[in-house]
């Protein structure tokens, strides 16, 4: 049976990759998207997602606009260096694209709809997330499990020395999310900066006739791996951090994990800093985190859908 999965995220170029891949895998069912600022604003992720969707003739998703901006802040900063000026790289939405969206209350009722076959996946700032938890504690509860891609542990920091991106847009939402999920596993940058995409798999992928986002992959890809090659020289291809908890909804045992109770800073020029108490009176805790990824068991389960064989 398909995972059901309804996504919170914030497309952006690796976010974007993650709903393709979502899309294509037979062993996902997307049963939602929740869109917010973060990578860009709310609008236009919104806009991507609905692109994203469209492209695949899915007009059943809905798309449900989220948080604008962090609970503690006004505004937020984007990073069209990254992503793109409009997120997905070079690739604009069409400017005169019609599409619908979904009221905040629908998640509401794809949780009571399908309950605990319902697996929550947030790659994105977790403003939304923690609002939902705030709005829908009843309903929250019956969800399967919960997945959330951010920080880094006891590693570098991408937004900062010590802070993942995630984590420093909203600590504050984080934190509750952390209070408030039940059967949680984050999935940090320890694991998440393994999972390179390669020129060789996006050459691989353009030339398959039977991924309908073929066209789009390569120059998305040259826009992020640009900006990653010019941080980092030797790096071979670029972090698709977003997939990674995608998959490990289907098959977890491509990672390591610890069991921990982390926290993150909210305050203070150590914003966004995720952390764990590992002295040796601490006990072990609830959440589970990703530590360690096999890269090879990843990119093999990455090819098997984004390669798809003919009918």
């Amino acid at each position: 049976m398909a995972k059901k999965i309804l996504l919170f995220c914030d497309p952006g170029i690796d976010d974007s990759i993650a709903i393709m891949y979502a899309m294509l895998d037979p062993d996902i069912e997307l049963v939602g998207i929740v869109t917010s600022y973060g990578n860009v604003t709310k609008d236009q992720a919104t806009a991507n997602a609905a692109y994203i969707v469209q492209l695949a003739d899915r007009f059943d998703i809905p798309i449900i606009p989220g948080a604008s901006q962090p609970v503690r802040e006004e505004g937020s900063v984007f990073y069209p260096g990254i992503h793109g000026e409009e997120g997905i790289g070079p690739i604009k939405p069409p400017g005169n694209m019609q599409y619908y969206t979904y009221p905040f209350d629908t998640i509401r009722l794809i949780i009571e709809r399908f309950r605990n076959e319902l697996i929550i996946v947030d790659t994105g700032r977790s403003t939304s997330l923690a609002t939902a938890f705030n709005l829908f504690p009843n309903e929250m509860n019956m969800v399967q499990s919960f997945y959330i891609m951010g920080g880094a542990f006891f590693i570098p920091g991408n937004v900062t020395p010590l802070a993942e991106a995630n984590f420093y847009g909203d600590p504050a939402s984080t934190n509750v999310v952390f209070k408030f999920a039940h059967n949680l596993t984050i999935v940090p940058l320890n694991a998440t900066q393994s999972a390179i995409l390669t020129p060789e798999i996006v050459e691989a992928i353009s030339a398959n006739q039977n991924n309908i986002y073929a066209s789009m992959i390569e120059p998305i890809f040259e826009h992020y791996y640009a900006f990653y090659k010019e941080r980092n020289p030797e790096l071979e291809g670029a972090p698709i951090h977003d997939v990674v908890p995608i998959i490990l909804v289907k098959n977890p045992s491509i990672a390591e994990y610890t069991y921990l109770d982390p926290n993150v800073i909210e305050t203070t020029d150590a914003k966004g800093m995720s952390y764990v108490d590992i002295r040796p009176s601490s006990k072990p805790g609830e959440i589970r985190i990703a530590i360690e990824l096999d890269y090879e068991a990843f990119i093999e389960e990455f090819r098997k859908v984004m390669l798809p064989e003919g009918s």
